[in-house]
């Protein structure tokens, strides 16, 4: 029988006038795998902070097993600035000791990408104090893997992760014998972990079994029979039900309630995403051409990321991007914007960059837009915009669409200067989609986002007519958002992967191993073949992509002549047929390379 760790009874934490937990019970076991959600604010550091007992309750009792061997992973770190990487990881022993221990050599190879810490100016030896955020949380986090733990609790840990690091860690934490209880809005990360979900709201817990796309299956269900959740927040969840079973049946592992009623609930849920409807919009919107890119170079300063390279983003492409760190994801983006915020005059190092002529940009980066201070939330919107068009006869004030993104009427009159980080990222992203773009450039819009949040992006970015191109960490988002995946893997090239991530992370892999010593020589000539046939086969894989997408315009502007569409029918089969065809000897060919 597993042993209980951690037990709350009855607990409860009131902040000023707001009770985030109130007489909550339930506890952790030796093999518990743990996810926690919830909106921003409703209290889920601190439900894991009074479990760890880093903070005290309110009311109520918290019992930890005696001797218990607990490490915390918290959004703030307790390093040493003045310290050395080395120190704090592996303390004071010698080389050959930590070398030889697999499980530490596992954590700096997922977390650093080698035992020498590449990307650190001196490696092990690199003092933390003049480190950025992200490489302290990192190394705070190997500290904690690499030591012994009956239970871990994290806060966030895919933060600063690329997707490697997140595939990475979710597989060494499946494989650790310890109890774990994690808070994170990477659905993809708690599906491939969790195996119980803990939902944190308006004061209570509820417990679900499985990951979280169990968990959303049950969440559904729980909404039926109770009946007693508003119908905005219903009907996004059965949205999400509707995509799950559809878009990806393979996602969740183990539902524990009627299947029956859960397909009940999305009987008459449309797909969420009408492609055809959704490119024929677009095409008005832009016309042919969104961007292209000629024969173009992409710098970073002096270092050259991209060249060669002859691309473009048509009008409805919903691209995701991943790549390696460095590999000029964001240069890209900025290349983009570059050309389109100076009507084509500033160019990339070589080559060029064309921009439609109806191209009407919003480019979220990485750092959060400097607003007044003393503006409310509210103001800072309505400045853009008072009402947004989001199409099909859809429109919002700009207070309704604060509320979609988590801004209550009483936040809506917060100071910008009060903001949380978090709270900031939201508020730029919504004065973007206020401007009623047609194309949108994201880098990591997901970052700070919480669950629900996310969910209400990715419902508004459902219906969104235009072109879509995302940077993101998050796989869940990007494979719930694009199309289409497109690579940077750090070869100076942008290739189309038709296995999305799965296939990145195997080509990385892949990569890894075939600059191991232990690998066996290549045939170089054969190589080189096979590659350029594969980069053959990716632009006809584009060429047809852009086949379709006319025949699907073409199908909606003769949705009422029976004669054409069957004609155009046909022609789309020929063209999947061919595509599949390709797509099956570029798979053949990777293996290869």
């Amino acid at each position: 029988m597993a042993v209980n760790l951690v037990n709350l009874e009855s607990v409860g934490k009131v902040y000023g006038t707001r009770t985030l937990l109130d007489a909550v019970s339930l506890g952790v076991s030796e093999g518990d795998r743990i996810g926690v959600v919830g909106r921003n604010g409703d209290g889920k550091t601190t439900l894991i902070r009074i479990l760890a007992q880093d903070e005290g309750a309110d009311s109520g009792r918290v019992t930890q097993a005696g001797g218990l061997r607990l490490g915390m992973l918290s959004q703030s770190d307790s390093l040493d600035p003045r310290a050395t990487v080395r120190h704090e990881i592996v303390r004071d022993m010698a080389d050959h000791e930590w070398a030889g221990d697999a499980k530490i050599r596992d954590v700096l190879t997922g977390l650093f990408g080698g035992l020498d810490l590449p990307g650190f100016p001196q490696g092990l030896d690199t003092v933390i104090g003049p480190l950025s955020g992200g490489e302290r949380r990192r190394i705070a986090l190997a500290k904690l893997l690499i030591a012994e733990h009956d239970l871990i609790i994290l806060d966030e840990p895919t933060n600063h992760l690329d997707v490697e690091g997140i595939a990475w860690l979710a597989q060494h934490l499946k494989a650790r014998r310890s109890a774990l209880v994690v808070v994170t809005h990477d659905r993809w990360f708690l599906d491939q972990v969790c195996t119980r979900m803990w939902d944190v709201q308006t004061g209570k817990v509820h417990e679900y079994e499985g990951g979280y796309s169990d968990y959303v299956f049950a969440r559904a269900e729980r909404s039926r029979i109770a009946a007693t959740e508003e119908a905005k927040r219903q009907n996004l969840v059965r949205k999400e039900l509707a995509w799950l079973r559809r878009g990806a049946p393979a996602r969740t592992s183990k539902p524990r309630f009627r299947v029956e009623a859960a397909n009940e609930l999305i009987a008459d849920v449309p797909p969420p995403r009408d492609t055809v409807e959704l490119m024929r919009f677009a095409n008005s919107r832009l016309g042919k051409t969104v961007f292209e890119l000629e024969d173009a170079t992409v710098q970073a300063g002096p270092k050259t990321l991209l060249e060669h390279l002859t691309w473009q983003l048509g009008p409805g492409d919903r691209i995701g991007l991943v790549g390696v760190n460095g590999a000029g994801k964001t240069s890209l983006l900025r290349t983009l914007a570059d050309a389109a915020f100076s009507d084509g005059d500033k160019q990339p190092a070589s080559g060029k960059v064309v921009v439609g002529r109806t191209v009407r940009l919003a480019h979220l980066s990485q750092e959060v837009a400097e607003l007044d201070p003393a503006l409310r939330v509210l103001e800072a919107v309505e400045q853009v915009k008072q009402r947004v068009d989001l199409g099909k006869g859809r429109e919002m004030t700009a207070g309704q669409l604060c509320e979609r993104f988590g801004f209550t009427k009483e936040k809506q009159w917060t100071p910008v200067g009060d903001l949380s980080g978090g709270e900031r990222r939201r508020l730029q992203l919504l004065r973007l989609l206020m401007d009623e773009p047609n194309v949108l450039l994201l880098d990591e819009p997901t970052n700070d986002l919480d669950i629900d949040t996310l969910t209400q992006l990715e419902d508004l970015l459902d219906g969104w007519p235009g072109s879509l191109m995302v940077i993101s960490h998050d796989r869940y988002f990007i494979e719930r958002t694009t199309d289409r995946v497109h690579a940077l893997l750090g070869d100076r090239t942008l290739r189309m992967l038709p296995g999305g991530i799965d296939e990145y992370l195997e080509r990385r892999r892949a990569a890894e191993e075939a600059m191991t010593p232990a690998a066996p020589p290549k045939k170089t000539g054969d190589t080189r073949a096979a590659k350029k046939e594969l980069q053959r086969i990716e632009r006809q894989l584009d060429k047809l992509a852009q086949k379709e997408a006319t025949v699907h315009t073409r199908m909606a502007d003769n949705a009422t002549d029976f004669e054409v569409i069957a004609e155009l029918g046909g022609e789309l089969r020929k063209l999947k047929d061919e595509r599949e065809e390709l797509e099956m000897l570029w798979l053949e060919l990777a293996d290869q390379v």
